[in-house]
């Protein structure tokens, strides 16, 4: 099942500008820190809101102010959670994203959900070696494959132990942004749905590796929707599809990925799922990251 009806997102109490990663994500902007605690958290619930409503089931865990982690509004980089009941614990390049893998935030995720094991790859860490969950590779659950743009916090050893643990087959690659540099997260080029995918092919210089992301997208059964460089910046990439309870399928980004596109691709999408966006600029300019980021999708059993 590639949408599931259940996700997990984190409340920020100290939300800012993380120095710690700035240096190899190219999609934050400082200086732009004014008051980011207080607008971050009113783009966290607008979103939230905008969830329920729509009748999906969120999870919302407030974070623990002490130690302080900025990047908590993330989960999805530290931790992922599949449908045979297992847990996936990340290697994370910054140190202080380290200190968002809290063990408070299983312990309540077992009071509505069966977990049967935990898989630590933290240890990675220790080699330098880092795979920073679903921002890291963006998992096509149906077909067990990872598609993964490799880069400093995206390793192929770490992503290899990740396939041979949870059965999955590694589609790597290289991608760049508009400036020649690595980009950071395979979520900010790619996202894949359960009947299409979105993707920025042209960060992807080398043709051979173009063409095999390609094919392994076209052989899966699912319609390749591009998007350019500049739609890439404006986060149109970081979306994530969701359904409700009833079934009904959703797309979720940003309201500045969605006012980066067409009405082609819109209508597009519109063939699949419904669209939610919601504002989420301060965000954005200082964490780096967008909607899918935010969102944790739990696939464990419910109790």
């Amino acid at each position: 099942m590639q949408a599931t009806s259940h996700i997990l997102m984190i409340k920020p109490v100290n939300f800012s500008f993380n120095a710690e990663t700035a240096v190899n994500n190219a999609f934050q902007i400082p200086g732009q820190d004014q008051d980011a605690q207080k607008k971050a958290l009113l783009e966290f619930e607008l979103l939230v809101l905008k969830l329920k409503d729509s009748g999906i089931d969120v999870t919302v865990i407030e974070d623990e102010p002490d130690p302080p982690t900025p990047d908590s509004i993330f989960p999805n980089n530290w931790i992922s959670f599949h449908e045979d009941g297992s847990v996936f614990l990340y290697p994370m390049y910054a140190q202080n994203r380290r200190l968002e893998r809290k063990p408070s935030l299983l312990k309540s995720l077992g009071n509505k959900f069966i977990i049967t094991k935990t898989v630590d790859l933290s240890p990675f860490e220790k080699e330098g070696i880092f795979l920073e969950g679903t921002g890291s590779m963006v998992l096509d659950r149906d077909h067990k494959i990872a598609y993964a743009c490799l880069s400093a916090r995206t390793n192929i050893k770490a992503l290899e132990q990740f396939c041979k643990d949870a059965s999955y087959k590694a589609i790597a690659f290289h991608a760049v942004d508009q400036k020649g540099l690595p980009i950071y997260h395979t979520n900010v080029m790619m996202c894949v749905a359960d009947r299409y995918v979105v993707i920025c092919l042209l960060s992807i210089p080398d043709k051979a590796e173009r063409a095999l992301v390609t094919e392994t997208i076209r052989n899966s059964g699912k319609e390749l929707i591009e998007i350019n460089l500049n739609q890439m910046n404006h986060f149109a990439g970081n979306m994530l599809q969701v359904q409700n309870m009833k079934g009904e399928k959703f797309v979720v980004m940003s309201s500045q990925a969605f006012l980066s596109l067409s009405p082609n691709q819109i209508r597009e999408l519109e063939k699949y799922n419904s669209i939610i966006h919601s504002s989420l600029d301060t965000i954005e300019t200082n964490g780096g990251g967008s909607a899918r980021c935010m969102m944790a999708e739990l696939y464990l059993p419910l109790k």
